[in-house]
């Protein structure tokens, strides 16, 4: 059986989540007060609905309360998303996940029950910082306070070496849980650029300049380590 999701709010981010949920296989209630944004998602959504999501009865009459997971997108209007969770929570969600734009408004938010908060400016503005400091470094995902996985190319210096000859474990207290590679194929007689994922790389495997290695472990380990690349 299907998840059925609720997105409430139908700005970018929200019609993101739904589009990417729909095509995850997932059944997706769209709702926005906006008919345009409404319109703009009928095709992709199972289900959307133009109608005032602060408002309880209008909420029940599309049946919100049976979703299995209800996303609050509207993080701007920050009396709208409060107003929006505590209603959802009356009704019984099982799971409210929310965007806030504001530390204060994540904390009440949580104090609400929601499931989790994200903050999605937040946390591009970090990622693109990250990049900015280190040019190495592909992408950035914090896993826990002090703990991050980063996609950072192969140093030139580590070109035609095994995992092991790096010694990026011993030096630097980090795990390489991936390396992506870039390889070229003949598709249809043509030759064409792909890439290739090692989920499960072993000390033997051999890193090319222009592989990225994805690496896990202390911030501080991978500052020091983005430091010795730059």
């Amino acid at each position: 059986m299907k998840r059925l999701f609720a997105v409430i709010g139908l700005g970018r981010f929200g019609y993101s989540v739904a589009e990417t949920l729909v095509k995850k296989g997932c059944e997706v209630l769209a709702i926005d007060r906006d008919d345009e944004k409404v319109q703009a998602i009928s095709d992709i959504a199972t289900f959307a609905v133009q109608c005032d999501a602060t408002d309880e009865r209008a909420l029940k009459a599309v049946s919100a309360q049976n979703v299995d997971v209800a996303v609050v997108s509207i993080g701007e209007n920050i009396e709208a998303s409060i107003l929006i969770v505590q209603t959802l929570k009356e009704m019984g969600v099982k799971s409210i996940v929310a965007k806030a734009v504001a530390p204060i408004q994540g904390k009440i938010l949580q104090n609400l029950g929601v499931d989790e908060v994200i903050y999605p400016e937040r946390d591009t503005a970090i990622r693109l910082a990250h990049r900015l400091v280190s040019p190495n470094v592909l992408e950035y995902l914090e896993l826990a306070p002090g703990y991050s996985i980063e996609e950072i190319t192969v140093p030139d210096r580590y070109s035609g070496m095994t995992l092991a000859e790096t010694k990026i474990r011993e030096d630097y207290n980090l795990n390489v849980i991936g390396i992506k590679k870039q390889v070229t194929r003949m598709v249809k007689g043509r030759m064409m650029k792909g890439e290739t994922f090692n989920f499960t790389p072993s000390p033997d495997d051999v890193v090319e300049k222009g592989d990225v290695l994805v690496i896990i472990g202390k911030e501080e380990d991978l500052d020091r380590f983005s430091q010795t690349i730059d």
